[in-house]
């Protein structure tokens, strides 16, 4: 069994990054900078934004973080999100989910600029992802890609099993792994509606597990030589941490990885590579390499 490091791969490709950025500098060109916006203190949004500022530094990026307090009325984001489409020193920027009841999580996403939108949900990008076009892909599924390929895992006509439906991460999951240029798999999609959920899961050369359930999937679900990809990252109370909690994958890890080729650990396996997306399409971004 091989444990899948995201925490080194991040740093890997980071440096490589950095790298880049370094010489773009140095010939005369544009420093990239990326924008997060953050309403409210949620507890997982703030370590999140605070990992992407510091993920920036890391490449040699701008950085700028945009707080409001979770009272701001929709018109408000709404402004601030124009604001930022129209600034042309951000190259890319995020809002980050999720946003109080109050405000159209989907009409705040629609209003950013597509050729900004560096975690790849706006409608266009979806759209291009989906018939294999050149865009900002999802920084989760993108993470994912990146991981397997560094790797060296063989996914093509493997048989992939994709748990969870959510447009974030499900959904472009399917899409990149059945696609000829990323994946080529043979993909099925479940989810807890699905009636024979534990038999594909038993057949799958492959299983991205994003339900977010903790320790939904157990050893006897998954058969020997499989490869598992845990996107879960459930908040468990654990008295033993400082923190008064645990991050809890979606994947029961202890029984399920002794069966395993291949398998990423909660936390440092897909956490990570998502921030390190994120710097990947900022640098995308900044170079115009999508929409010049």
């Amino acid at each position: 069994m091989t444990l899948i490091d995201g925490k080194a791969t991040a740093a890997a490709i980071k440096a490589e990054i950095a790298e880049e950025v370094k010489q773009i500098v140095e010939n005369g060109g544009k420093q990239p900078h990326l924008a997060a916006v953050l309403v409210g203190h949620d507890g997982g949004s703030e370590t999140y934004v605070k990992n992407k500022v510091l993920a920036c530094e890391a490449c040699g990026f701008k950085s700028t973080l945009i707080r409001f307090e979770d009272d701001i009325t929709e018109a408000q984001l709404l402004e601030c999100v124009d604001k930022l489409n129209k600034d042309a020193d951000v190259d890319g920027f995020i809002v980050q989910l999720p946003l109080p009841k109050h405000i159209d999580e989907q009409k705040i996403i629609e209003a950013i600029d597509y050729r900004k939108d560096v975690d790849g949900f706006h409608p266009i990008n979806v759209g291009r992802m989906a018939i294999g076009l050149p865009c900002f892909i999802s920084a989760t599924p993108l993470g994912i890609i990146t991981l397997l390929k560094r790797y060296g895992i063989e996914t093509s006509g493997k048989k992939c099993v994709v748990l969870g439906r959510s447009n974030i991460v499900g959904k472009p999951m399917a899409q990149l792994m059945m696609q000829k240029q990323y994946g080529d798999a043979t993909v099925t999609v479940c989810h807890s509606r699905s009636k024979t959920l534990k038999e594909e899961c038993r057949a799958a050369d492959i299983i991205i597990a994003a339900i977010g359930s903790p320790d939904f999937v157990t050893a006897d679900m998954v058969k020997d030589g499989a490869v598992i990809v845990d996107v879960g990252t459930t908040r468990v109370p654990d008295a033993t941490k400082k923190s008064g909690y645990r991050l809890n994958g979606d994947v029961k890890f202890d029984e399920v990885a002794p069966k395993c080729s291949y398998i990423t650990p909660v936390p440092g396996g897909v956490g990570p590579m998502t921030i390190c997306s994120l710097m990947k399409n900022t640098l995308a971004a900044g170079k115009k390499e999508y929409y010049g």
